[in-house]
């Protein structure tokens, strides 16, 4: 009788029924004996009448079904509020909060109930008003008896008497069957053991602070029953006053809103959410991408937009048919939200366009761009995996376009257009790859992946080679040099360190370069060491952090001397402050073993970083060097001179040499061997050189 039944409302519902194809709605709607639910064009005309709402007011679904809202329910007084407030619902789409009302029955009498509303739009139909009506007409009549006398106590609704401290003094059979505390395990607490932890303490004092002004307080709560099940209570509360109007009790009565709020949570989740994936749906992705916006406003920070669209997702859907299309959304929509953070958004729009969300970016826009590169880099690695659709394997591909959003883009609708045009792009460029909308991030991006390419096909392929530039003493002779890292890129020529050094740190690319400079340097040393004019000479190494840091840094280097056959006495390496800052006795035991078998060690551009002198003098170092920012400056500020002085000061207290790097003139030279320092290295000397033209000079010097 019931599949007739709703079968036979299909053919005047239209759009209504279709919401109620579902087996869990009809059960749901049909069988809410307590909760008049219908459903409304937005003209008012009524598109869905369940049993409850014959009962409360009095229509047969029959009747009810074509006419109009207004002419059955709504009271004369308020139908233009009604008409207004259903209009304003359908074109804001948002819903008034629920409360209280007065309608009209059948027979005219007011019916008065706790009312809810919700707006669910399907696509391609009209949207569809739901209201859901709880009759309160027994809570009314129960709460003018209980202002009168308890009389009624042993209702059907559950009750509860305090003292004036909120001590229980009674509860009702309901209560009991309600909470599953007994009377004696109530009476002598109070109502805080039904407290779920849903609730600010602010809620709690704010509904005294009623309570105790009016005398009265009702409202929804959040409450617990024994067993630890949390469910949703309606509370009207109400003080009882003595003839000299001080209060001697609070009588609650409470009515289970459980099934009220099942409902509006699954409408909620009709409403808000895809039915397939159960990601968030276009109309929730614009809401929560609004306030992302106003909250980039507010913080300055940068959010971005990344659009994906699943590449051939067509051609899976014909030939394995749309069942196993929508596995492969399942598996993408689960895949998606494994790849961002808890606080992201990944939403699905519609067929196989997905939006990713992402918050809280950088301030700087440059930064955000490269953070949002890394995370659709990871969506791109997680769904490029291999999908098990039933029995076939299947490996797709997706295209993902970027849109930044801050201060200087706040429309909503056009973020999602440059996203979208940005995913084209991607297409456009083969598929299976990312685009960013703005150019200049794009740009910036695709310099940073043609580097990264770039860098590991020159390790590949040998196109780095290192420069030599001079170091010398007090009296111009060439004592050592250090080593300069270049690129020399086949269609960009040379390539300068600050452009692909940062980025090699950023992807760990340091480390091959890093050991491959270890290797010539030393391969260098060793054949210096054949020759009488170079067999003195030192070769300075810089080290980067992330050398320095893996566990087998120590037996690497050891293992290059004793491959190449260098001497351990002749390599000098280059440490910066910054690499000092953390694990200073891990650095110091690295440096120590190092030491012991004949390695030297400089500490680079001393003075610009952090050193503290506290462990400085534990460090086993053999040469303090001069920035080259304060040597340019020794002729022409005072501080510089000064700072200069008190590295050459400490350098002899603490019996280290002392080198100054960037000497470019004869006076920055004369006025440092003044200051006690005589070693020097800069363009005065000779700039960064190719090993041929070193080996040459030093020869031509005799």
């Amino acid at each position: 009788m019931k599949t007739t039944h709703i079968e036979g409302r299909k053919k005047r519902a239209g759009p209504a029924t279709r919401l109620l194809d579902e087996a869990r709605f009809r059960k749901l709607f049909d069988t809410a004996d307590a909760m008049s639910i219908q459903g409304y064009l937005p003209d008012g005309t009524v598109v869905y009448w369940n049993h409850a709402s014959e009962t409360i007011y009095g229509y047969t679904e029959a009747e009810a079904l074509g006419a109009s809202l207004y002419d059955l329910i709504i009271p004369d007084e308020i139908r233009d509020m009604v008409e207004a407030g259903v209009r304003w619902m359908f074109e804001t789409g948002q819903n008034f909060p629920p409360g209280r009302l007065e309608l009209k029955h059948k027979d005219g009498h007011l019916v008065p109930v706790y009312s809810s509303h919700t707006i669910v739009e399907i696509p391609g139909e009209t949207p569809v008003l739901f209201c859901m009506d709880a009759d309160m007409s027994h809570l009314a009549e129960a709460e003018a008896e209980l202002r009168v006398a308890a009389t009624a106590f042993e209702s059907q609704q559950s009750m509860l008497i305090t003292d004036a401290t909120g001590v229980i003094l009674r509860v009702n059979k309901a209560f009991t069957e309600a909470t599953g505390y007994s009377a004696k395990e109530a009476v002598g607490r109070t109502p805080r053991i039904l407290k779920s932890g849903r609730h600010t303490p602010e809620f709690y004092a704010e509904m005294w602070r009623r309570l105790v002004e009016t005398g009265h307080w009702e409202g929804e709560i959040w409450d617990r029953r024994k067993n630890g099940e949390v469910y949703a209570d309606w509370v009207n509360i109400t003080a009882v006053c003595d003839e000299q109007g001080r209060v001697t009790h609070y009588v609650a009565a409470q009515t289970d809103i459980s099934r009220h709020k099942e409902a509006e949570a699954t409408i909620t989740q009709l409403a808000f959410y895809d039915s397939l994936t159960r990601l968030p749906n276009r109309r929730l992705l614009l809401d929560r991408l609004q306030q992302a916006v106003a909250g980039s406003l507010r913080s300055d920070s940068v959010g971005a937009l990344l659009f994906i669209d699943i590449d051939h997702f067509k051609t899976l859907n014909d030939t394995l048919g749309h069942d196993v299309g929508d596995l492969l959304l399942l598996q993408v929509a689960g895949r998606l939200e494994g790849s961002i953070r808890e606080s992201d958004t990944a939403a699905r729009l519609g067929g196989d366009e997905f939006v990713v969300m992402l918050e809280d970016l950088s301030n700087n826009r440059q930064e955000a761009a490269t953070q949002a590169e890394i995370v659709g880099r990871k969506i791109l690695t997680a769904l490029n995996q291999v999908y098990t659709l039933r029995e076939h394997e299947y490996t797709g591909s997706v295209s993902i376009g970027v849109a930044l959003f801050s201060r200087e883009a706040s429309n909503v609708d056009e973020l999602l257009k440059h996203a979208d045009l940005a995913m084209y792009e991607a297409k456009a460029a083969g598929r299976n790859a990312l685009r960013f909308f703005d150019p200049e991030m794009q740009a910036a991006v695709s310099l940073r992946a043609a580097i990264v390419s770039g860098l590991r096909e020159g390790l590949r392929t040998q196109q780095f080679r290192l420069n030599y530039q001079p170091q010398v003493d007090g009296e111009g002779r060439v004592v050592g040099a250090e080593v300069l890292l270049r690129w020399d890129c086949p269609g960009r020529g040379l390539v300068s360190p600050a452009e692909f050094i940062p980025v090699a740190e950023e992807t760990g690319l340091i480390l091959p370069l890093g050991r491959w400079v270890l290797e010539t340097a030393c391969s260098r040393l060793a054949a210096w060491a054949a020759r009488p004019e170079t067999a003195h000479l030192t070769l300075a190494v810089n080290v980067s952090a992330a050398q320095f840091a893996r566990a087998d840094f120590v037996d690497e280097v050891l293992g290059v001397l004793a491959s190449t056959g260098a001497d351990p006495r002749r390599l000098k390496l280059e440490l910066t402050e910054s690499l000092l800052v953390d694990r200073v006795d891990e650095v110091i035991a690295k440096m120590s073993a190092l030491k012991a078998q004949g390695v030297g060690f400089a500490l680079d551009d001393f003075g610009t970083g952090y050193s503290s002198l506290s462990y400085l003098r534990r460090l086993p170092l053999d040469q303090l060097k001069i920035d080259q920012s304060f040597v340019r400056d020794l002729l022409v500020d005072a501080n510089s001179a000064t700072i200069a002085r008190t590295i050459i000061a400490l350098s002899q207290a603490m019996g280290l040499a002392v080198i100054a790097e960037g000497v470019e003139t004869e006076a920055q030279q004369a006025l440092l061997a003044g200051l006690g320092c005589h070693a020097y290295q800069g363009y005065l000397f000779g700039r960064p050189m190719p090993v041929e033209q070193l080996e040459a000079s030093l020869a031509a010097q005799g």
